[in-house]
């Protein structure tokens, strides 16, 4: 299987963690693309109508986009602990935390094009501090109520990825006066799946 992949990408990022995390790593070919609303990329619009990565190219050559429906794919692929759990509460807990770290993300994308992306003259300062809003609420929401111990979940690593880029990008300082979260991303950064899969790059629009 190919994945097409972008070294910045939160979304990116949390699929290949996702195959460390099974053990299917081996298994992917990964293929950086760059990709921008302003910079069309015409092997990824080939795949992707979109033109976003991660694009996940099946063996059959067909593919599967987006981050969320590829980690799905994915863990359907092994025999191990399913990082999606199958039914129960544990489920929605876990789909929940994915949607939530899914959004953190978003948001955090919109900071950055209020803030450094778009030409200084047409920033909107009144977005980008909303959007902000939007992720201390959520980073507030996963200090008090997520459950983040045990072995991970899609959740986790969703929520680890994404506060990865957050930090990268210098978009929102989540660990201050979030002592659980902070310590939690700490930890979970040292996991092997992780390391091997560091944040690394620039924008290009």
């Amino acid at each position: 299987m190919k994945l097409f992949y972008q070294t910045h990408s939160p979304y990116a990022r949390k699929v290949l963690v996702a195959a460390h995390e099974t053990g299917l790593a081996g298994q992917l070919e990964v293929i950086h693309h760059e990709t921008s609303p302003t910079r069309p990329n015409d092997d990824v619009i080939a795949l992707n109508p979109l033109g976003k990565v991660p694009v996940l190219i099946r063996d059959d050559g067909v593919a599967i986009f987006d981050s969320s429906v590829i980690c799905e794919f994915l863990d359907g692929l092994h025999a191990g602990r399913k990082l999606i759990p199958v039914d129960g509460e544990a489920r929605w807990q876990a789909l929940r935390l994915q949607a939530l770290a899914q959004g953190i993300a978003d948001s955090g994308i919109a900071v950055r094009w209020e803030a450094v992306r778009r030409p200084e003259e047409v920033r909107w300062p009144t977005m980008r501090d909303a959007q902000l809003q939007k992720i201390a609420a959520a980073c507030d929401f996963i200090e008090q109520e997520a459950e983040l111990e045990g072995v991970p979940t899609i959740g986790e690593i969703a929520v680890a990825t994404t506060l990865s880029w957050i930090e990268f990008r210098d978009v929102y300082d989540f660990a201050a006066e979030r002592p659980r979260l902070a310590a939690w991303y700490k930890s979970f950064s040292q996991r092997p799946s992780m390391l091997a899969t560091m944040l690394e790059g620039d924008t290009h629009d």
